[in-house]
């Protein structure tokens, strides 16, 4: 534990995977202040101290977790005419169930303001399932362009039906639920082929 008045280095992060590791063990209801500092090792205030409240921390939880994954997608850019297609896609899509995946999809839904919160910030511009489907999007055309993918590809939909599975999947998995990875990566190979 941290002592008190000592600076807890990456706070953020620290509480964001203490609270992660709390969901998949134990489920999102036994989410607490308490069971996420207990769980980060530090003193029991330091999550309000950070953070105005419970719903505050899950809402910046599940916006962080977003954010790097709609930056991943967005790094698809440097990726055309490198590695597989269905390999690049794949990794982005896996991405979404990284970092608790279905456990925090679960735990904002268990949680009326915090998912107020999340849906005003992605009203707001935060980036989101919206953001991750424009990058997989134009990643698609740009791979279609150089032959890498049938011409036929309809890069839209094939990027709306992989962040809309993912999305399915994240919604009705729950802790000690099967797998979603597997089907995903199976919805990748059909619609974009392995190439």
């Amino acid at each position: 534990m941290s002592p008190r008045g000592v600076a807890t280095p990456d706070v953020r992060e620290r509480l964001f995977a203490a609270a992660e590791r709390v969901v998949q063990r134990d489920g999102p209801g036994a989410l607490t202040s308490r069971s996420v500092t207990t769980e980060a090792g530090c003193a029991k205030g330091l999550l309000h101290t950070h953070f105005a409240g419970l719903d505050e921390f899950v809402a910046e939880l599940c916006l962080d977790r977003f954010a790097r994954t709609a930056t991943k997608a967005r790094a698809l850019s440097e990726l055309v005419g490198k590695g597989t297609v269905a390999g690049n896609v794949d990794d982005v899509a896996q991405a979404l169930f990284d970092s608790g995946g279905p456990a925090v999809s679960g735990l904002a839904m268990t949680r009326p303001a915090a998912a107020l919160r999340v849906r005003e910030a992605l009203e707001g511009g935060a980036p989101g399932f919206a953001t991750i489907q424009e990058a997989v999007t134009g990643y698609l055309e740009a791979e279609r362009e150089l032959g890498r993918v049938a011409r036929t590809l309809d890069a839209g939909t094939a990027a709306l039906a992989v962040v809309g599975t993912a999305h399915h999947l994240l919604m009705t998995s729950w802790p000690g639920a099967p797998d979603p990875r597997p089907e995903m990566t199976r919805l990748v190979a059909t619609l974009v082929g392995r190439t």
